[in-house]
C-alpha cells in the first residue's frame, strides 16, 4: 500500500468507534445482497420441483424483513461513511491551512497564489470523493466477494476452485492499469492547478487586461491550459475504459467455465439446477465486485497523486523557525543594530554586502537609493522575513534568530507601499492590529490616522464594507486604513516601505501627517521614494547595489555631493520644472 496512502488513513484515527459502526452496517447491507441466490435456489429445487407453500411464504416474508433491515444498514452505511470523511477532509483542509501559514516570505515568492488555492480546494476534493465513495465501494464489494466465494465453495467446493483460477489474473490487470492511472492522476492534478493559477493571475490583473485589450490573448491562453487539461483527463479515461472490459472479459471466462462445468455436473446428477443457478448467482455477485473494485482502484490511485502533492507540502521543511531554545522576546526599548550584514536569496549572488548600522530607540533611519539597491531586502531581515547569511541583526541586544519569530513580529509594525485591506468592514480591518481592541480604541486610531472623518462620510461607517482588497476605496484611504491599523497594534519598531509614493499630493499630505504622528517615539525605518518626506531622518543611509555607499543627516549629505545630492537634485529639479 502507498505511504501516503497510509499516513491518509491516520487521520480516519479519530473516528475509528464510528467507521467501525460504518463497516458493520456495510456488512450487513452486503450480506443482504448474498441471501437473494439461496431464494433463488430454494425456489427453484423447493418450490417449484417439490410444490411447497410453507418455503413459498417464508421466502416472501424472508425477503420483506431481510431488505427492510437492508434499508436500514444501507443508511447507516451511507451517513457514518460520509460523515467520518467529511471530517477528515476538513482536518487535512486545516492541517494544510495551518501549514501555508506557518511558510515564511521565500515560499510564496516561489508559489503561484492559484496553484496554493488548489491544495486546499481541488487536490483535498480528490481526496474527498476517495475516501467517501471509494471507501463504501470497497468495503461492500469486498464483503460481497468474500461472502460469494464462501457461499460458492459451501455449494461446490470443486466448481469453486475452478472459478478462483483466473482471480489472480484479474489482480495482476489492476495491478499495472492502477500504476498508470495514478502517474495520470498526477498529471490531472498539475494541469488542474495551472488552470486555477490563471484564472487567479488574470482576476487579479484585469484592470491590465482591459487597459491594454488583451481580452482575446488571454483568452487564447485559457484554451491553451484547458486543452491540456481535456488531454490529461481523457488519458485517465482511456485507461480507465480500458481496464473495466479487461476485467470483464476475464469474468466472462469465469462464468463460461462455470456453465461448462456445471452444467456437466447437472447433467450427471451430482448437482442440483438450483445449487447451480445459486452458484451462477453468486459467480455474477463475484465478478460484479470484481469489476466494481477495479473502478474503485483505478479511482483511489487517480486520488492518490493529489495525496502526494498534499503530502508533499506538509513534508516541506521551513528554514525559517523557531530554534528550539528561542526565548519570547521582552517589551523593547527599540534598539536596532545590523552587524556586518550580509544577505543573498540565492547562492553567490549578494543583493547585501556587510552592511552596519545603529538605531536608537526612537531615531528615524531612511534608507534611500536607485530600484535593486537592496532598500526593501533591508527592513525585511528585521521581522526575519529573511534570515541573513552573514553577520546579524540585534534588537535590545538580542540576535533575532534568538527569540520567537512571534514574541519579534508582535512589536514590529508595517505600512507597505501596496496596502493590503480584507474583504470586510473598516472596523475588522483597523481591529486586525490588535483583536481584543474596544470600538473606542479603533476610533481612536483612525482619527490619529486622519482617517475618521472620511469613515463617517461612507454610508455606514466603520461598518462599511469594503470590497476585496479595499477596492471601494482610494489609495490614500486604503492607506490610512493600514496606518490606524499599525498605530492600534501600537509597535515599538516601524517600517514603512515607501508609503506614500503611490499616492497624489493631497493624499501624501494627509498620509504624511498621519505617518508622522505613528512615528512618535518609536524607532522607524523608512524607505523613501520621494526625499522630500525624510528631510528631518535622525539618520538617512544611502545604499547601492547592496552596499551601503553613504550615511548621514539630509543637510550632511547635500555637503557631501555624492549619490544623495545627486537623487535630491533630480527630484528637485524635476518637481521645480513641473511648477513651471
Amino acid at each position: 500500500m502507498n505511504n501516503n496512502y497510509k499516513r491518509l488513513l491516520l487521520f480516519i484515527k479519530p473516528y475509528v468507534p464510528r467507521l467501525g459502526m460504518a463497516v458493520v452496517c456495510i456488512i450487513m447491507a452486503a450480506a443482504a445482497n448474498l441471501y437473494v441466490p439461496w431464494i433463488i435456489k430454494d425456489l427453484i429445487d423447493k418450490v417449484l420441483a417439490q410444490k411447497d407453500m410453507m418455503t413459498l411464504n417464508l421466502l416472501g416474508i424472508g425477503i420483506i424483513v431481510v431488505f427492510f433491515f437492508r434499508g436500514i444498514f444501507y443508511y447507516g452505511q451511507t451517513y457514518l461513511v460520509s460523515y467520518v470523511a467529511e471530517r477528515v477532509i476538513i482536518d487535512i483542509r486545516e492541517v494544510l491551512y495551518k501549514k501555508f501559514q506557518e511558510f515564511q516570505l521565500a515560499y510564496y515568492e516561489k508559489q503561484q497564489t492559484g496553484t496554493i488555492m488548489s491544495y486546499i480546494t481541488n487536490d483535498v476534493a480528490a481526496l474527498q470523493a476517495a475516501l467517501v465513495n471509494s471507501l463504501i465501494d470497497m468495503v461492500t464489494e469486498l464483503s460481497i466477494f468474500i461472502g460469494s466465494v464462501c457461499m460458492m465453495f459451501y455449494l461446490d467446493w470443486k466448481l469453486a476452485l475452478v472459478t478462483i483460477i483466473v482471480v489472480p489474473l484479474i489482480g495482476k490487470a489492476m495491478k499495472i492499469f492502477g500504476r498508470k492511472l495514478k502517474d495520470n492522476g498526477a498529471i490531472v492534478q498539475e494541469r488542474t492547478a495551472d488552470i486555477t493559477s490563471l484564472l487567479q493571475e488574470t482576476i487579479s490583473a484585469v484592470r491590465v487586461i482591459k487597459s491594454f485589450v488583451r481580452e482575446d490573448y488571454e483568452i487564447e491562453r485559457f484554451q491553451k491550459q484547458n486543452y491540456l487539461n481535456f488531454k490529461a483527463n481523457m488519458k485517465g479515461v482511456q485507461l480507465m475504459s480500458l481496464l473495466t472490459p479487461t476485467v470483464e472479459f476475464l469474468a466472462a471466462v469465469i462464468v463460461t467455465l462455470i456453465l461448462w462445468f456445471g452444467g456437466y455436473q447437472v447433467v450427471h446428477g451430482s448437482l442440483t439446477a438450483g445449487s447451480l443457478v445459486a452458484f451462477l448467482t453468486y459467480a455474477v455477485n463475484l465478478s460484479n465486485p470484481v469489476k466494481r473494485i477495479s473502478r474503485v482502484f483505478g479511482s483511489i490511485q487517480a486520488a492518490m497523486a493529489a495525496a502526494d502533492r498534499v503530502f508533499s507540502v506538509l513534508d516541506t521543511k521551513e528554514k525559517i523557525k523557531d530554534k528550539e531554545n528561542a526565548i519570547v522576546l521582552p517589551e523593547i526599548t527599540g534598539k536596532v543594530e545590523f552587524k556586518h550584514v550580509g544577505f543573498s536569496y540565492n547562492p553567490g549572488r549578494a543583493v547585501i554586502t556587510d552592511l552596519s548600522l545603529k538605531a536608537a530607540p526612537g531615531q528615524v533611519i531612511a534608507i534611500v537609493g536607485p530600484s535593486g539597491a537592496g532598500k526593501t531586502t533591508i527592513v525585511n531581515l528585521i521581522p526575519r522575513f529573511y534570515d541573513v547569511t552573514e553577520g546579524a541583526v540585534c534588537i535590545d541586544d538580542m540576535d533575532v534568530r534568538d527569540v520567537k519569530i512571534s514574541s519579534l513580529r508582535e512589536q514590529i509594525g508595517i505600512v507597505p507601499q501596496e496596502t493590503m485591506l480584507f474583504s470586510d468592514t473598516i472596523m475588522h480591518n483597523i481591529r486586525y492590529g490588535r483583536l481584543d481592541a474596544t470600538d473606542e480604541e479603533v476610533i481612536t486610531a483612525a482619527k490619529a490616522a486622519n482617517a475618521h472623518n472620511f469613515i463617517l462620510e461612507l454610508r455606514n461607517g466603520y461598518e462599511t464594507q469594503i470590497g476585496e482588497r479595499g477596492v471601494t476605496l482610494s489609495g490614500g484611504q486604503r492607506q490610512r486604513i493600514a496606518i490606524a491599523r499599525a498605530i492600534l497594534k501600537n509597535p515599538r519598531i516601524l517600517i514603512l516601505d515607501e508609503a506614500t509614493s503611490a499616492l497624489d499630493t493631497e493624499s501624501e499630505e494627509l498620509v504624511q501627517e498621519a505617518l508622522d504622528k505613528l512615528m512618535v517615539g518609536r524607532t522607524s525605518f523608512v524607505i523613501a521614494h520621494r526625499l522630500s518626506t525624510i528631510l528631518q531622518a535622525d539618520n538617512i543611509i544611502v545604499m547601492e547595489n547592496g552596499k551601503m555607499v553613504e550615511s548621514g543627516t539630509h543637510r550632511e549629505l547635500l555637503g557631501k555631493n555624492g549619490l544623495y545630492s545627486h537623487l535630491y537634485n533630480i527630484q528637485f529639479n524635476d518637481k521645480k520644472s513641473r511648477q513651471v
